[in-house]
């Protein structure tokens, strides 16, 4: 369908389009022409990608003058994959009604891992040493001396790229990473590179949040994005996280064993380049006392990692004349390992600003502020130079010219916490020397400086207004939206007792009650017997898990459980977890029925999440954000742990689209609370009836066999209620045709929502 939100021809590849995708794309535009930011909340299966892509490039289409650039980033590389097929099917459709005006270039990118189709490098076990496996061989001293000695191993994908210069290119399109790896092979050409050197043309890139929050990745791969882009962050819930998690560093004994392996082996290069070909080092020599803003110089096959603090923080400055030659440089970082070994010897947990441990360094060991700030950059050239190309091998020593380079550049909004172990286990020692990082908004300031517009959004941002505060921006618009459904497909309600009226919770005085675990037990058996297909359980932590799954199998309710479902158990490890996931769907969509256990028909969220609250970690960053942004330390946990992005998050998956359905039970008598239930998103609060808010296991148990019968869609002929599926049940219009919007002309969208 094709319709006008003011100037902009909206191009829209289905027919109907909800009210709520109306909405949001009304909202967007009113932050794209105020060249402003914005934070946009959506539920779970509203079409949210679609209407974003949808509206963003035909604002491109409508006014081609503007240049405007789409940057959208994905958490994971299956959503990048699933916003390029969106993507390809909204490019269809508008060179249908445009043709060649509409043809436009968007790409995903991604690691060399996810792209790279040389056989024997993309074997590797992990993304490092596939990263190490492809600088082996397109490093540019690599190919220097595979031209005299043809023995030497190169990549031929990135060589026939290297050749065919500026004749590779890739034309107009929608190219998913699958694409690209095919269209590398049927070119010759090497897919990462490639990408990399496109997305500087596309209209429209799909990639990570890392690669613009992440100054080391973002310095190399959007330094040349232009200013009228526009940025989109989704499912963005957890986004200060990704922001502080970016600028925080871990040095454990491991780390500093492994750099004091890497510094010799970098000794033993140096004297090696010494006796050989001394030329190279008393050219770096010179390359220093001019700076180190030769990188951008840099063939495209040598470009590492960026500098880990923000763009322009170090790079108009000179480089300390005593780090220029190697081997003093060497001897520094090996006065700081030791340093920092000394200060992991520690039996007391030890806590410390930026300033006073940089202070404390100089005073031990001769480092200044300055020199710390340039050891990342320092370290680079110096491994480009004596032509390090296994890189996975020197993690360690890139950890700690990363920690170095953050405490010299950064004052304020940091803490480097020493912990001689881990208090849930302090029988095993693990010292650890961690700078946290407590401002998400220094990681994402350069976004916000450089790009006109950039969108924030998820299913579950509320409460919406804290968002500004921790990432320190002012947003034109932030809107919430609900969504509008053709019938009651979700069923929410609040479990506070058992069948024997004993109070169930997971606060720290209940969650270890017999009685507790108990009637958690008889919940999760009685509907386990009542309801369809899927059952997802939710525990507040592994831990608790554990505790409570031996308690059930030790009473018998497990054995129970089992023989009317399947039972499937989330762990900690990526692969064992991955196959109980798929063997959950298999016994679903079988008709067997399963449980699934992690930290779906139904949903059932055992307790309230909670964070460790003695974490030092978390602690300093509670003191920064009630100092700096007037944020209390109850309003920031609640947020961030009690209900809103984990007990939301884990309800939130009970549907994926409006043609699902479901059921959730919060089974503690906090959810009863109408502080806390208030604050969870607005559209599972709209389907929380009053009657459904202090239940006891058998009247949940009764509503869920009547409800299920009403929640199956209306399409089930054998169940359920026949609806209109263009109306609500208030008979108001929640699927619109392009006629619809047509005769709305100056009548309220949201009259016809709400």
């Amino acid at each position: 369908m094709k319709f006008q939100i003011e100037d902009v021809t909206v191009y829209f590849p289905y027919d109907h389009i909800y009210p709520e995708q109306h909405a949001c794309m009304v909202e967007l535009k009113r932050a794209l022409d105020a060249k402003g930011h914005c934070l946009l909340e959506m539920p779970t299966g509203t079409g949210k990608t679609i209407a974003l892509l949808s509206l963003i490039t035909s604002y491109a289409l409508s006014k081609p003058s503007s240049l405007v650039k789409l940057l959208y980033c994905t958490r994971t590389v299956h959503e990048m994959e699933k916003t390029l097929a969106e993507l390809k099917l909204l490019h269809r459709y508008q060179c249908l009604h445009l043709g060649d005006a509409a043809r436009t270039l968007a790409l995903g990118l991604s690691s060399w891992k996810n792209l790279c189709i040389d056989p024997a490098v993309v074997s590797a076990e992990n993304r490092d040493s596939v990263d190490a496996g492809c600088r082996k061989l397109t490093a540019s001293w690599v190919r220097a001396l595979a031209v005299e000695n043809p023995n030497i191993l190169t990549c031929r994908f990135y060589e026939d790229y290297e050749k065919a210069a500026s004749e590779a290119v890739l034309p107009p399109g929608v190219y998913t990473l699958q694409d690209l790896r095919a269209f590398g092979k049927e070119k010759g050409w090497c897919p990462y590179f490639l990408a990399r050197h496109m997305v500087q043309f596309a209209n429209v890139v799909v990639y990570s949040y890392q690669y613009l929050l992440d100054p080391k990745v973002a310095g190399i791969i959007s330094k040349e994005m232009q200013r009228e882009s526009v940025v989109v962050f989704d499912e963005a819930h957890n986004i200060d996280n990704v922001c502080i998690e970016a600028l925080s560093v871990s040095v454990r004994r491991q780390t500093l064993e492994g750099a004091t392996r890497n510094l010799n082996k970098m000794t033993q290069e140096i004297q090696r380049f010494k006796n050989t070909d001394a030329g190279r080092l008393r050219a770096e020599y010179n390359r220093l006392v001019d700076g180190l803003a030769q990188r951008g110089n840099l063939p495209i096959g040598d470009t590492w990692l960026s500098n880990p603090v923000l763009p322009d923080d170090i790079l108009k400055q000179a480089v300390p004349g005593h780090i220029w030659k190697a081997e003093s440089f060497v001897s520094l970082l090996r006065r700081l390992v030791q340093y920092l070994k000394g200060r992991l010897e520690t039996e007391n947990v030890e806590k410390e600003g930026p300033v006073a441990f940089v202070g404390s360094i100089n005073a031990q060991v001769g480092i200044d502020q300055k020199t710390l700030r340039f050891c990342y950059d320092r370290l680079h050239s110096l491994m480009l130079t004596l032509e390090i190309t296994d890189t996975d091998e020197f993690l360690h020593i890139q950890t700690i010219c990363d920690f170095a380079t953050l405490m010299g550049t950064y004052t304020r909004g940091f803490s480097i916490i020493i912990e001689p172990f881990d208090e849930r286990m302090p029988h095993i020692p693990d010292p650890v020397l961690q700078l946290s990082c407590h401002d998400a908004s220094l990681a994402i300031k350069p976004v916000f400086e450089r790009f006109q517009s950039v969108v924030i959004t998820s299913g579950t941002l509320s409460p919406i207004d804290l968002y500004p505060r921790l990432l320190n921006f002012n947003p034109v618009v932030s809107r919430s939206f609900t969504m509008s459904l053709t019938r009651d497909c979700i069923c929410p309600v609040v479990l506070t007792r058992g069948s024997d009226q004993l109070p169930v919770s997971t606060k720290f005085d209940l969650r270890s009650d017999p009685g507790v675990e108990r009637n958690y037990g008889r919940l999760l058996l009685e509907m386990v017997s009542v309801v369809p297909d899927g059952i997802v359980c939710f525990f507040v932590s592994y831990s608790y898990m554990d505790g409570i799954v031996n308690s059930w199998n030790e009473t018998g309710i497990l054995k129970e459980i089992m023989q009317h479902k399947l039972v499937f158990i989330e762990t900690q490890d990526v692969v064992e977890t991955t196959l109980a996931l798929d063997n959950y769907r298999k016994a679903c969509g079988c008709g067997r029925g399963a449980v699934f256990f992690s930290v779906a028909r139904l949903v059932i969220m055992f307790g309230v999440p909670f964070q460790y609250t003695l974490s030092r970690i978390l602690l300093a960053r509670l003191e920064y954000l009630r100092e700096t942004f007037q944020i209390k330390e109850g309003d920031f946990l609640t947020f961030d742990a009690l209900l809103y992005r984990q007990a939301a998050q884990c309800v939130g998956r009970v549907i994926r689209s409006k043609a699902d359905y479901g059921m959730m039970i919060f089974a503690d008598k906090r959810y009863s609370r109408h502080d806390k239930r208030s604050k969870l998103p607005g559209w599972i609060l709209s389907h929380l009836r009053d009657a459904h808010l202090n239940l006891s296991t058998d009247m949940a148990v009764h509503i869920a066999r009547e409800d299920f019968l009403n929640l199956f869609p209306p399409w089930c002929s054998s169940y359920g209620r026949w609806r209109n599926h263009k109306t609500g049940g208030s008979g108001k219009k929640t699927l619109l045709s392009q006629e619809d919007l047509e005769k709305v002309g100056n009548v309220s969208l949201g009259e016809m929502l709400f």
